[in-house]
């Protein structure tokens, strides 16, 4: 492929929160250039009108049209919505997809439409990332959970009970309003939800079974909604018969070739060490004979569309980091 041209990139279900941190970051990258941003309730709008920090960026419109040769189609459409439109929209055999909603991501290399979609967690799949065509990206909790886990179930060590407990910004449960994700309700409080029975425990299960080896672990999950508008804090505990010193060497030979996932030297990890960013840091603690791990993620970003475009990067054989090098909030 001629990295030295411009590849034609096509975005569909463009007015939602995923896909304007796709576009915010995607319009940044040398290599590739957006082609379309499909979406029926805003086509003919400037993008700016939705998402309006890309005032003085671009004077691009939404359109209800696609161009079916792009090269890589990024679909940010919500979950169940992907195959319909794909079937009332085909789009050329060389156009790469690659698909932010939950609708391919079980059993992972999926085969739908006539693709075979392959799962997009580059710490854990990379070497299949790279000969991938489609991509199924991870969901924003899945993402922060098996990075906070990978370590030990590559070294088949998850067994008996696990223990998850993470808090998400209103921004995960996307751009329409609802009863708890409005101001009032949110601001100042937190609740739980889904307990035990998340839709994302079916991709992490299937994912840290594999690299465990078996299937000799419970996960008791309890996702929370934050007051906080993006990021995750997730942490996990589980029997670890080792030193902290143990975890962190194992944790750091695992992720020594990863760009985005750092262990940091300190116990505490906080969220504004990542939001923002696509990285992913962890924290690791021993107490007893348990080992607590912290995972924070941005889930917009790391969590949804900056993993994309790091799948992207892979399969295209540009730099891994290529356009992703973004600074944290910090304060």
């Amino acid at each position: 492929m001629d990295t030295q041209k411009k590849l034609k990139i096509g975005v569909v279900g463009g007015a939602g929160y995923t896909a304007g941190e796709l576009l915010r970051i995607i319009m940044g990258h040398p290599m590739v250039k957006v082609d379309f941003v499909y979406s029926t309730s805003s086509a003919g709008k400037p993008l700016h009108s939705i998402h309006y920090d890309l005032l003085g960026v671009t004077d691009m419109c939404f359109t209800d049209e696609i161009n079916p040769t792009v090269d890589v189609l990024f679909m940010c459409t919500a979950h169940g919505d992907t195959g319909n439109f794909l079937r009332e929209h085909p789009f050329c055999e060389h156009t790469r997809i690659i698909d932010l909603s939950n609708e391919f991501r079980l059993k992972a290399d999926s085969r739908a439409l006539g693709r075979k979609f392959v799962y997009g967690l580059p710490e854990v799949n990379r070497t299949k990332i790279v000969k991938a065509h489609d991509i199924a990206n991870p969901g924003c909790f899945a993402t922060a959970i098996q990075l906070a886990l990978a370590p030990l179930a590559t070294a088949g060590l998850l067994k008996g009970e696990l223990h998850v407990n993470a808090i998400t910004g209103s921004t995960g449960a996307g751009v329409k309003p609802s009863a708890t994700t409005h101001f009032s309700w949110r601001e100042g409080n937190l609740s739980y939800y889904k307990p035990f029975t998340h839709q994302h425990l079916g991709e992490i299960n299937e994912t840290l079974t594999k690299l465990n080896g078996n299937d000799d672990f419970k996960m008791y999950f309890l996702p929370i909604r934050g007051n906080h508008t993006r990021g995750i804090f997730a942490t996990a505990y589980t029997d670890f018969e080792g030193t902290e010193e143990d975890a962190r060497t194992l944790y750091n030979e695992f992720y020594k070739d990863a760009p985005f996932t750092f262990v940091s030297s300190a116990k505490e990890v906080h969220l504004k060490m990542a939001v923002n960013t696509n990285k992913c840091i962890i924290g690791l603690h021993k107490y007893e004979g348990k080992l607590l791990i912290t995972s924070v993620i941005d889930n917009l970003i790391k969590g949804a569309s900056g993993q994309a475009i790091q799948n992207m990067n892979l399969m295209l054989g540009f730099p891994e980091d290529m356009g992703l090098n973004l600074k944290a909030t910090a304060f």
